[in-house]
């Protein structure tokens, strides 16, 4: 399949990943509280601390390996052998270590229903192998799959999240949705690939898998871990308000994640066939793509947060209106900051320039942490958040451009900077024409004004380069 379908296919897939629960999320937030929502966050939080411990580097490793093996049968099965192996080991001490967790924090066992039904999603998780299908670049098997899986989690919500105390089965139906999602992956996998025992071996992927987790667990200090901290050293409530201003980011991100998710095994290709020039010329295009997306969209959200907040969660939710304003620009931050290290410095094979970022990171999160969140609670946890996040998009910028020579691209930057000043400037008076009428009108208007806005500025502005290719073919059509 080629890498446009795969980048297609990888957006839908990833955004439907947080769309179908945004979906419900209105529906939700209303019925279960900004209490209730906050405990589901909070324990989530920490069963995904518990998930990326049994997955360590697997996520990214394992999409290379697979990757670089999927023409190969033998290879192939003892890759997908000795992976599944060494993450069904991580998950069986995770689990346990869950369970003595659970027992001896009180702020968990007087959750251990819901953490039960996280231990579920924990299991789940090491059958869920995405990381297999995206090496195989088989993304219209698993989009199709997701979105089936999506369509039910949905209705049953409906059905049976109907009062304030249903929240436990909120959250042991996003579980189940995981469940639903791995029981199909793994039996589907044998249509690819045979789980052998013989062909297992650890020699070559424990220590990548051991350093791109400890990546991963660190990064999870600036996301995950601000939550649990949060829940601990305040309340529930401050976590509803966190989690609620980071739903959009999260969800308008995934777009993006997706296209980078597709691009790091053809970057990997490049690299292995020493075509350096396409590499960086890839990362450029990388780079527009993100400015173009990222930078018109934290203007609108930025501006609108009360309205938007109105929106997705409903009167009550008013906390989370500065902690949204404040974590916006990451969009940006954390968009760029993916280019440089999963489409740059991974196929690169930097790990250990990637471990040391993300250490220096977790340091700068974890002193932010204990020195913003009990007095500022999500407010604080949202500027530790941001101030992590540039530390470590610095430190790689400095990396990949001493590495090879790829710079901040400064210029395309600016002129899309300049190009939404006016549409930040016509935002700024509109909205409070119309807010006090219909935060729904205005939403939708501001929205279609901004979206003819973008595309007329990149289209005969910026003459930005991937729009025009996709358009040209469409309108040679309609000619």
């Amino acid at each position: 399949m080629g890498l446009k379908k795969n980048i297609l296919y990888s957006s839908i897939l990833t955004t439907a990943n947080y769309i179908f629960p945004l979906l419900v999320y209105p529906y939700v937030s209303r019925v279960l509280g900004v209490t209730n929502i906050g405990i589901c966050n909070f324990i989530d939080s920490i069963i995904h601390y518990f998930i990326l411990f049994s997955m360590m580097g697997i996520t990214i490793m394992g999409v290379r390996e697979i990757a670089s093996e999927k023409t190969n049968r033998i290879s192939l099965d003892s890759k997908y052998s000795s992976l599944v192996a060494l993450n069904g080991i991580m998950t069986l001490i995770a689990v346990v270590v869950l369970v003595i967790v659970t027992f001896i924090v009180p702020q968990l066992w007087e959750n251990k229903e819901m953490m039960i039904y996280g231990g579920v999603k924990l299991v789940s998780n090491f059958l869920l192998i995405e990381w297999f299908y995206k090496g195989m670049e088989d993304f219209r098997y698993i989009t199709m799959r997701t979105i089936g899986v999506k369509c039910l989690f949905v209705a049953s919500v409906f059905i049976f999240v109907r009062e304030k105390s249903d929240y436990p089965i909120y959250y042991l139906l996003t579980c189940l949705m995981v469940t639903g999602n791995a029981v199909i992956n793994f039996i589907h996998a044998r249509e690819y690939v045979s789980f052998k025992i013989k062909l297992i071996s650890f020699s070559s992927i424990c220590k990548p898998f051991f350093i791109l987790g400890s990546y991963m667990l660190i990064t999870s200090m600036c996301t995950t871990f601000n939550v649990a901290y949060l829940g601990f050293a305040t309340d529930e409530t401050q976590v509803g308000y966190y989690t609620t201003a980071t739903k959009l980011y999260s969800i308008l991100l995934a777009l993006f994640t997706g296209v980078t998710s597709v691009i790091m095994p053809r970057m990997s290709s490049l690299l292995a066939d020493k075509k350096i020039e396409e590499f960086k010329e890839l990362l450029k295009k990388s780079s527009e793509l993100l400015f173009s997306f990222s930078i018109p969209v934290i203007v609108f959200t930025t501006l609108l947060a009360p309205q938007v907040i109105l929106l997705i969660s409903g009167p009550g939710y008013e906390g989370a209106i500065t902690p949204m304003r404040i974590v916006m620009p990451l969009m940006l931050i954390i968009g760029y900051e993916q280019i440089i290290v999963i489409q740059g410095l991974m196929p690169l094979r930097e790990d250990k320039i990637v471990m040391r970022n993300s250490v220096i990171g977790a340091t700068v999160s974890l002193i932010l942490n204990i020195s913003l969140v009990s007095k500022m609670a999500s407010v604080g946890s949202s500027i530790v958040w941001i101030c992590t996040e540039t530390v470590v998009l610095i430190l790689s910028q400095i990396a990949i451009t001493h590495i090879i020579g790829v710079k901040f691209p400064i210029r395309t930057f600016i002129r899309n900077i300049g190009c939404y000043i006016p549409l930040f400037l016509i935002l700024f008076f509109y909205k409070d024409i119309l807010f006090y009428e219909s935060y729904l009108i205005l939403l939708i208007t501001a929205g279609l004004f901004s979206g003819i806005y973008v595309m007329i500025s990149q289209i005969f502005i910026l003459r930005n380069p991937l729009l025009i290719n996709i358009l040209n073919p469409l309108l040679k059509k309609w000619k």
